[in-house]
């Protein structure tokens, strides 16, 4: 069951990027090995410390069964501020993909998870989009594995004994899921269509854009 109050709400902050200040996401390992070579411009300014330190990283690369993609980042060598996103070269339609999670072989399903996206891991996790959002390709697992770093981060932060206890609850949950002993649903909703679950399993849908009437 969803875990409600002011240590779940600190969980779904930092998923959101709130205090992702200090943090640095780098592209997953994996990845790496079949990228090309990266475009650099050195010495921009930083939105954050406004100094000349920030280098900014183009790459385009080839993501099986999805296409040809463009990786975006900015990283501050001063303060360590950093920003990634992932863009599709051809317009992609609003897209949803649902997965559902039921071994450890599940752990390699490459996901494409673009800034606009929301990640959604019923009863577990929701990663929100907004201005500290990162995009990125990586699989099942490193999905599980920043949710899981978030966990451990809340819960050192947090000073309630509950609290702390709902935390191990929720990082026993995750490994039982990686292991493949507790099946979980992964959905991802990207109305920009720049993100994907790449499995003959995922179930991919067209999604509703709610329309806000002014």
């Amino acid at each position: 069951m969803p875990y409600p109050g002011k240590f779940w709400l600190l969980i779904m902050e930092m998923l959101a990027g709130k205090y992702s200040k200090p943090q640095t996401i780098k592209i997953d390992y994996f990845l790496k090995a079949f990228m090309p070579k990266d475009d650099d411009f050195e010495h921009q300014t930083c939105p954050l410390c406004s100094q000349n330190t920030l280098i900014l990283t183009e790459r385009e690369t080839e993501v099986p069964y999805f296409g040809k993609v463009y990786l975006f980042s900015m990283t501050c060598n001063n303060c360590k501020y950093h920003k990634a996103d992932v863009e599709a070269m051809e317009t992609k339609d609003s897209a949803r993909y649902e997965l559902e999670i039921s071994s450890e072989e599940d752990m390699k399903v490459r996901v494409v998870k673009s800034s606009e996206a929301t990640v959604k891991l019923p009863h577990l996790a929701t990663i929100t989009p907004g201005p500290a959002s990162q995009g990125y390709v990586t699989n099942v697992e490193g999905i599980l594995n920043r949710v899981k770093y978030q966990v451990e981060a809340a819960k050192e932060m947090e000073e309630d004994e509950e609290a702390k206890k709902k935390a191990k609850s929720l990082l026993k949950k995750i490994a039982r899921i990686t292991f493949g002993q507790e099946k979980q649903k992964l959905i991802i909703e990207d109305p920009s269509g720049n993100s994907a679950i790449i499995s003959d399993k995922a179930i991919k849908s067209p999604l509703k854009v709610k329309v806000v009437e002014k």
